[in-house]
């Protein structure tokens, strides 16, 4: 067992990979990438999804192996062939994903991933080097707690305390705040700078949140087609200089200026709404809003806090168990005929599993609101499949959606173009409202630019939009007025204008409160 107190007697070591080339048949995922990172540092790893971040990490943790180049460890070579290598060497990651137990006890949970864990635990003995590794922690959790009791900011200090109780002196951070409220999120990557800056650990922090690599990172290393494209000290770079190197340019295209007030006439009421979850618990509890016409409504959370069941709720997926939904000042029962009179879009969370058909085209994904309506049908009963791969076309164009043409498998599309086909899907032609949920989760910043815009432009042309997302960077850009939900209900509300940051965030966590 790797003892803990090792992580304040021996130094992180120098990580340096040199020309690590990794082959997928005829994919090159990395193309010569070197990086060094010096003991205690604290170095960002940038670059748009598929530039080759998660390949180069799974190289160095012995997830893969690659095809060319070297990993050394203090300037010598070493062979990593498994988690486990990596593990004997100090090197450990923590996952964007939890990898807790949720029915054991925080110091269960500690010792799960012990390479020499006996069969029978003294647990008398093992609380005693528990209670005194904790001791020498930055934060503190109770040993005895279920996991199933703890926060998500808990959870995340759970999997970093692990991984420094197993003896990681290297941590690998794969966007680790996705799930935080910014307090929480401060707290933990501000932890970790601390213990970098004493020398205790180096850190690799992956993420897309360029304000958390210019807060906390010393150095970033930013790949783009499985290449480096830049690297250098943060200190020395703008936002627009690490953008650059991402993608090869430094503007997107912008959202349209803002050109109605958001006081036209109310689309969407709901009035003490209560939706249960799949297990019959409640997870949407007396929550009322309004939705007007040419404002976007951005409701703030921490994930599993009813959102889903609420969406899910106005898509007509889920039943309400008491409250009422108004839909332009008539009770809305969610049918297919009043969802298209009311001209109600949606582009849920998850599109490819929860707005399209797997198995079908992109043009009949593209089909599915008006498979029956002309032109697409022929008096309301034949489909006229010329007529629907000719609008495919057209909307693929003015969506740009990238793909082998209107007949490859939706499937087969990036993520970012899945989300581009759905929207075209559904503001191809006027929508009065717009329900979207988490738009642009783990897209590239172009896709998410993109995307944000045709947000802006529906709100600018009259659409009431309600965003639901769990990135608050995104929340604070897009919306107009700002909602916090938590545990089920709508516990704060403001004007973007008169927005604050840290205020939101502490109504996010205020469980229970």
């Amino acid at each position: 067992m790797n003892m803990m107190s090792e992580l304040g007697m021996i130094a992180p070591p120098r990580v340096t990979m040199t020309g690590v080339t990794k082959r997928f048949g005829a994919l090159t995922a990395l193309d010569a990438v070197s990086i060094d990172i010096a003991p205690g540092s604290f170095h960002a790893l940038l670059g748009e999804n598929g530039a080759g971040k998660s390949t180069l990490v799974k190289c160095l943790m012995g997830t893969y192996r690659a095809d060319e180049g070297q990993v050394l460890l203090d300037g010598r070579e070493t062979q990593i062939n498994s988690t486990r290598d990596a593990q004997k060497a100090g090197l450990g990651m923590v996952y964007q994903h939890f990898t807790l137990v949720p029915s054991m006890s925080v110091a269960e949970n500690l010792i799960l991933g012990e390479a020499d864990l006996p069969a029978v635990i003294d647990w008398r003995a093992r609380r005693k080097l528990l209670r005194a590794f904790m001791a020498d922690m930055p934060f503190q959790l109770d040993l005895d707690r279920a996991i199933s009791n703890l926060s998500a900011g808990e959870k995340q200090k759970l999997e970093i305390l692990k991984q420094l109780y197993l003896g990681s002196r290297f941590l690998v951070l794969d966007e680790p705040t996705s799930v935080l409220t910014p307090d929480e999120a401060d707290q933990i990557l501000g932890l970790m700078r601390d213990l970098a800056q004493a020398g205790r650990i180096s850190v690799i922090l992956i993420s897309h949140k360029l304000r958390e690599v210019e807060s906390y990172a010393d150095e970033v290393t930013v790949l783009r087609q499985g290449r480096v494209s830049g690297q250098g000290r943060v200190a020395d770079l703008t936002r627009s200089d690490m953008v650059q190197m991402m993608v090869g340019e430094d503007t997107f295209a912008k959202s349209e200026a803002r050109s109605t007030s958001g006081s036209g006439s109310t689309h969407l009421t709901v009035r003490g709404l209560c939706v249960d979850d799949d297990k019959g618990v409640a997870a949407v509890r007396d929550l009322s809003l309004e939705l007007r016409s040419g404002e976007i409504v951005g409701i703030a959370g921490v994930s599993g806090n009813g959102q889903t069941e609420f969406v899910e709720t106005l898509a007509g997926q889920r039943n309400e168990t008491a409250g009422e939904i108004i839909v332009d000042g008539v009770p809305y029962s969610k049918t297919r005929k009043e969802i298209r009179a009311a001209r109600i879009k949606l582009l849920p969370e998850a599109p490819l599993d929860n707005a399209c058909v797997r198995g079908m085209s992109v043009a009949q994904n593209l089909a599915l609101r008006d498979f029956d309506q002309p032109p697409v049908a022929k008096g309301g009963v034949w489909l006229d499949k010329a007529a629907m791969r000719a609008r495919a076309v057209d909307l693929i164009t003015r969506f740009r959606v990238k793909t082998q043409g209107p007949d490859a498998p939706i499937e087969t599309l990036s993520g970012g173009n899945v989300q581009r086909t759905v929207l075209a899907r559904e503001l191809s032609d006027k929508s009065n409202i717009l329900i979207v949920q988490n738009p642009c989760f783990g897209l590239d910043l172009k896709a998410v630019a993109e995307i944000r815009r045709r947000i802006v432009d529906a709100r600018n042309d009259g659409t009431a939009v309600l965003l639901i997302s769990e990135d608050l960077d995104e929340i604070l850009e897009l919306s107009d007025r700002i909602l916090v939900m938590s545990e089920g209900q709508i516990v704060f509300e403001t004007p973007r204008e008169d927005a604050d940051l840290q205020e939101i965030g502490r109504h996010m966590a205020q469980h229970g409160d």
